[in-house]
């Protein structure tokens, strides 16, 4: 029977040589460039791509900054040029709900938000911002009917999937994002051949240059587009004669192209091959990913060289349950870059770096005869067919999988694993090859406390007092959140509710909740929050351990962090003396007095934000060290 799609969406449709149509692939989301941002509400918008959905008045968007400035003076014709110099406000995004949307000839023009964003966007003219339907494809149960994709990258939109399901989304289909991130790099015109070994980091895409990678910086020009030299996460081009592409960065960086060919066994020495795009692993986190990095081109003089692979997009799902059903075979949910293609007597590009999947599921339900495949792997860089050393590409940095709590294992694979380096020739080994993208495997897979569509909760803490136990929470962004409930167990079975407070809704300021556990438990307690989303969704921080009843010299602190003021309580019958230190060791507070069996309170809203050590003596027994966090 052939599948049917009631959504308004594209969709592909292949027929085979008996005449069968069967529907490929569909796309949910519309796109949009943001021009400028007025009042961090109001958002001018060109180069809008409707095709699949519209931009209306009620429903929620993504606003994300896709590249910015942050090349800085790394600019020079050296093996410095496309470092990074501030990571800006690449890769930031969040949730908004439009309120408003002016057309021209049926086309937004410009899109106002209820709310004003909480990142700070920039619209110049190395920088590119997006602004993408988070398209809810339904507020109760959902089930896929055809595998799902996005638009591909093109400088200004696309690179995303962004779609939400209320409570239960049964995937029947692939999810894939492959490819759809920064663009690879270009072949050098016109094609050139000597044996010089050019080895510049730095010149406009000619016969002696192949095409540098896209990455995170919009580059405007045209002499930073060709040469060896990396451009952010996008990897270098390969240089005269015949030198691999490098591969593309993100989570971790990719890997160098071959050296090129100078008529020896091993090829140009030192190597001109391009340089592998960088790593972003220390940005990337629940609200800041980034799409791969494209591999860098390979270069040719004898018309059989090719191009640097795409990098993988970026997939953003939200839902209450995952599920999988059936005897499918397998599902896979992934954002790989691009494998180069092989070359003969030239040159290979670098492969693809990976891109980024989140999932913000409460949830798994997967099947162990519809097993779940998640990958964001780099692409590998492609062989050199000759019997001489010229240039493979390199391979691709791994990307980020990113899940808002424990990582599934039962019947679900995930992976970030960078992709080799080609073969620079019939037997080619070590460094002669195109070098493979850089990290242990699966580094990229991250798991962390929090929603992360659309809720950002900054910290949960259970902390234990004399005779209860201080819950206390903080929120960066919410949108429509319903409410808080804070649940305990001593078994992870049966949880209860110990008190519930109501959100704010929509709400783009931090904000800061207290409550306390009245009736504590002896012995060992474990706290966590529950949020509720105004359609009932339901999604839980990790939990929280807190141990009572720990004898007459116990010493207590809360909040930890704290904003402004922090507690100390000692059970002890004598006065005790506590210093608090700055990372530095340098003493903010010297000697101060604990009194026993009552609370101390530490002003600390003055103080700057960061960590401190607070050293408590207890006379006879040895002092007391405690790391604080004071944000």
């Amino acid at each position: 029977m052939i599948k049917k799609q009631y959504q308004a969406l594209l969709t592909v449709v292949i027929f085979f040589c008996f005449g069968k149509p069967v529907i490929s692939q569909v796309i949910y989301n519309a796109y949009a460039k943001v021009t400028s941002i007025t009042a961090s509400t109001l958002l001018a918008v060109s180069n809008v791509n409707q095709v699949n959905h519209t931009f209306n008045t009620g429903e929620f968007v993504i606003v994300m900054q896709m590249q910015d400035d942050v090349i800085g003076a790394n600019t020079t014709n050296a093996a410095t040029f496309g470092d990074l110099s501030t990571i800006a406000n690449t890769g930031k995004f969040e949730v908004a709900k439009i309120t408003a949307v002016n057309l021209s000839a049926g086309t937004p023009t410009s899109i106002t938000l209820g709310s004003a964003l909480v990142n700070t966007y920039n619209t110049g003219a190395n920088s590119a911002v997006q602004i993408i339907t988070f398209r809810r494809l339904s507020a109760a149960a959902f089930t896929s009917t055809n595998s799902i994709t996005g638009l591909t990258w093109d400088g200004n939109v696309g690179g995303i999937i962004a779609i939400e399901v209320g409570t239960v989304f049964t995937l029947a289909d692939n999810i894939t994002a492959d490819g759809l991130g920064f663009a690879g790099g270009l072949k050098n015109t016109p094609q050139f051949a000597s044996t010089s070994c050019d080895p510049n980091y730095i010149m406009a895409i000619g016969n002696k240059w192949a095409g540098k990678g896209e990455g995170i910086y919009k580059n405007t020009n045209a002499a930073f587009t060709g040469a060896r030299g990396k451009i952010l996460t996008g990897g270098g081009g390969g240089n005269d004669e015949n030198s691999g592409g490098g591969g593309g960065g993100n989570y971790t960086s990719g890997g160098m192209g071959g050296p090129g060919y100078n008529g020896s066994a091993s090829g140009c020495s030192p190597t001109v091959g391009g340089l592998g795009g960088i790593s972003l692993s220390s940005y990337i986190g629940p609200s800041q990913v980034y799409m791969g990095g494209g591999g860098g081109g390979g270069h040719e003089n004898n018309s059989v060289g090719t191009v640097g692979g795409n990098g993988g997009g970026i997939i953003l799902i939200k839902t209450g349950t995952l599920v999988t059903t059936g005897s499918c075979g397998a599902i896979s949910i992934t954002a790989t870059g691009i494998t180069t293609a092989n070359a003969g007597n030239d040159a290979s590009g670098g492969g693809g770096a990976g891109g980024s999947i989140i999932f913000q599921v409460n949830t798994y339900s997967i099947s162990s005869t519809c097993p779940l495949t998640v990958s964001s792997n780099g692409g590998t860089g492609g062989d050199v067919g000759y019997s001489v050393a010229h240039g493979a590409g390199g391979g691709g940095g791994q990307g980020a999988v990113i899940y808002s709590g424990s990582q599934p294992t039962v019947n679900v694979t995930s992976s970030t694993v960078s992709g080799n380096g080609g073969s620079s020739c019939t037997g080619c080994t070590g460094t002669i090859n195109g070098q493979p993208g850089s990290g242990s495997p699966n580094s990229g897979i991250i798991t962390i406390s929090t929603g992360v569509l659309p809720i950002e909760l900054i910290y949960f803490n259970a902390e234990n007092r004399k005779n209860d136990v201080a819950l206390s929470w903080a929120t960066a962004t919410q949108q429509r959140t319903a409410l808080f409930s804070v649940e305990r167990t001593t078994d992870f079975k049966i949880w209860s509710v110990v008190c519930t407070q109501k959100a704010a809704g929509n709400c783009n300021v931090t904000l800061y909740y207290e409550d306390v556990d009245a009736k504590p438990l002896d012995g060992i307690s474990y706290y966590r929050l529950k949020t509720t989303d105004m359609d009932g969704a339901v999604h839980y921080s990790n939990s929280v351990d807190v141990s009572r009843n720990e004898g007459p010299n116990a010493i207590l602190i809360y909040p930890n962090p704290a904003s402004q003021i922090l507690n100390i309580i000692s059970l002890h019958e004598e006065p005790l003396y506590y210093n608090l230190f700055d990372i530095t060791g340098k003493e903010v507070i010297v000697n101060a007095e604990v009194i026993g069996s009552s609370k101390t309170v530490l002003e600390t809203a003055l103080l700057p934000h960061g960590m401190y050590f607070l050293k408590i003596n207890t006379g006879s027994e040895p002092a007391l060290m405690y790391k604080i966090i004071i944000q």
